[in-house]
């Protein structure tokens, strides 16, 4: 199964800096977080028709250029998966749901997206 995520998602420098507007507050993180995992919801819920009990993701960070490192952009993983469990695809995001994460990058400057694969396990 593969779903296809138009654009990037926030990278921890983005959720970072929004978690600091808040002065303490976490609004400005629960908006971005809110945002995006109901993206993620929403196309999963158009591609995958059932549950599944565990699954084994590769992630293919497809991005416009090579400015923000690996690790920043792989924090986007956290909506991937708070999107699945809001879409009702899997029931958690814990050990139990979960087995590998395999992170990819590539750039195409013209079509940035993420591509999730799920592999039921």
């Amino acid at each position: 199964m593969k779903i296809v995520i138009p654009g990037e998602l926030p990278d921890l420098n983005t959720i970072i800096a929004e978690s600091k507007k808040g002065r303490g507050r976490y609004q400005p993180y629960n908006d971005i977080k809110r945002e995006n995992t109901e993206k993620v919801a929403w196309i999963a819920k158009s591609k995958i028709k059932k549950k599944l009990s565990k699954i084994d993701l590769e992630v293919n960070w497809i991005c416009k250029d090579k400015r923000k490192d690996k690790d920043n952009i792989q924090a986007g993983t956290k909506f991937i998966l708070d999107g699945l469990v809001e879409a009702g695809i899997i029931e958690n995001d814990g050990w139990k749901q979960i087995g590998d994460i395999t992170h990819k990058f590539k750039v195409d400057k013209h079509n940035p997206r993420i591509e999730v694969i799920i592999k039921e396990v």
